[in-house]
């Protein structure tokens, strides 16, 4: 198996992309015990013209001006769960995948370049005031292997290397207040961006043209969106188990749990969403996914199932939001509660009353019928909200509710008897034999047949994971 430098998991040996993330795989020699080489991405982001602003302040009014903006790009880039590189004059380099890296570094990255544009816009409202100026970035962000010390006294500097220089490039070759992103970039993010591609640019130091992206809007979590047009082969057996809890959900009127545990690609997210909808309409649905990064997350899937079910808009203003909600609840302190759990207000509760506000707003939806509530990525969930699926297992009385989880293996390191509680229970997904996986291939392609010999290398290489299936014939129409 080969161990991908982007996001640490393992790929069969035959593999030129990596099937979780889509990076590519290294065969380049080892390097020193010192070094590392990490696919990471890298945001160069820029002042336009800079100079100008020194004709036109002070030196004391320069050194605030520059100072605000710093930080705030800075505070942004963190918020991403981004590392400042260095200051070069007036430029910031950022990496995504350093020290630690995860599997959405690249959509971290455009997301918080997409951020950084807003901040410097409301920033820009408060420096014209004060200093008459506006400030204008350009922005590259390009997605590249580079190598690393692996020296805890050196902060793990990077070296200087092609993908940091075609990063650099791209800011340079933007237009005042875009952003620019690079090819593996894009192909990492490109479900989740609005994007669109501009010429060929000739870089320097680049003997060929390289292919970029202007970035417009980033506006979902999932880079790549599997596919799920296509029948579910192989699970014939899970299926009948979380069948076999909703039925017992029904008959005992009594809350149960199942979290839907295994590797990324195996298909849980498939899995449940057959589920869906196969009893769509006999149950209310609501959905929430943890984040891997950001603020204020903790109860972020809690926040997503009450927006929906209580028909809340994002631009829905603070007064309105809670109205909907006291509608949804009908209970005053109920509305309190989870209005502070979902960020509606800042007024503090102790845990436990968030988790009864929690339990009486599933009973709430339970009243109206029977509850699917899927908690998606709870490898991810902050301890809190793990607790308060805990406390809805033990607390939720005489309602119908089916509490649904996704998780990784990473959440039994953390939590090693979860699902072992009365009343739940932790269904393990394998990885699919080979008919079924033959099969995916087959549901994929529709009409288009595959050479026999050919069918099997992808069946024997994708080891049974629906993911690297995708992978495999991804790779296989894009080089035609």
């Amino acid at each position: 198996m080969i161990k991908c430098s982007n996001c640490g998991e393992d790929n069969p040996p035959k593999f030129r992309l990596c099937g979780y993330c889509g990076t590519p795989l290294s065969t380049v020699a080892s390097l020193p015990a010192h070094e590392k080489r990490k696919t990471v991405t890298l945001i160069f982001s820029d002042l336009k013209d800079s100079t100008a602003l020194g004709e036109r302040l002070d030196s004391e009014a320069l050194h605030e001006v520059k100072e605000r903006y710093f930080n705030a790009m800075a505070a942004e880039i963190k918020r991403h769960g981004g590392k400042i590189e260095k200051y070069i004059g007036d430029a910031i380099m950022a990496v995504f995948g350093l020290p630690r890296a995860h599997e959405d570094d690249a959509l971290r990255a455009v997301r918080a370049a997409v951020g950084m544009q807003s901040v410097l816009r409301e920033l820009n409202e408060s420096l014209s005031k004060r200093f008459g100026v506006t400030l204008a970035s350009r922005t590259g962000v390009n997605t590249g292997e580079v190598v690393a010390v692996d020296d805890p006294t050196a902060d793990q500097k990077l070296a200087t290397g092609d993908a940091v220089n075609v990063t650099a490039r791209l800011e340079q070759a933007a237009p005042a207040n875009e952003i620019y992103i690079g090819e593996m970039t894009f192909r990492l993010v490109r479900d989740a961006v609005e994007a669109e591609p501009v010429a060929p640019l000739t870089l320097k130091g680049k003997s060929q043209q390289v292919a970029a992206y202007r970035l417009i809007s980033a506006r979902g979590q999932e880079g790549n969106v599997r596919r799920h047009d296509t029948p579910v082969v192989g699970r014939d057996e899970e299926l009948a188990v979380l069948r076999s809890a909703r039925e017992a959900v029904l008959s005992t009127r009594r809350v149960h749990m199942v979290t839907v545990i295994g590797d990324a690609g195996i298909g849980k997210s498939r899995l449940v969403r057959e589920l869906m909808d196969r009893v769509g309409a006999e149950a209310r649905i609501v959905c929430g996914r943890c984040l891997s990064y950001g603020e204020g997350i903790t109860f972020w899937p809690l926040r997503e199932m009450v927006f929906s079910a209580a028909g809340i808009l994002s631009g829905d203003t603070p007064d309105i939001a809670r109205e909907k909600l006291l509608a949804c609840t009908g209970d005053v302190d109920v509305a309190d509660r989870i209005a502070s759990a979902t960020g509606l207000s800042v007024t503090p509760f102790p845990l436990h009353e968030i988790y009864w506000g929690a339990r009486r707003f599933m009973q709430a939806l339970a009243a109206q019928g029977p509850v699917l509530a899927l908690f998606d990525d709870i490898h991810w969930a902050e301890p809190a909200l793990l607790d308060l699926l805990d406390n809805l297992l033990q607390t939720i009385g005489d309602a119908p509710v089916l509490l649904l989880s996704t998780a990784r293996h990473e959440l039994l390191e953390e939590r090693p008897q979860w699902g072992e509680r009365e009343h739940s229970s932790r269904l393990v997904l394998r990885p699919l034999n080979r008919a079924a996986a033959s099969q995916v291939v087959t549901n994929l392609l529709g009409a288009v047949e595959l050479p026999r010999a050919l069918l099997g290398r992808i069946v024997s290489t994708a080891e049974g994971n629906p993911l690297y299936v995708e992978q495999m014939l991804a790779m296989l129409i894009e080089t035609g």
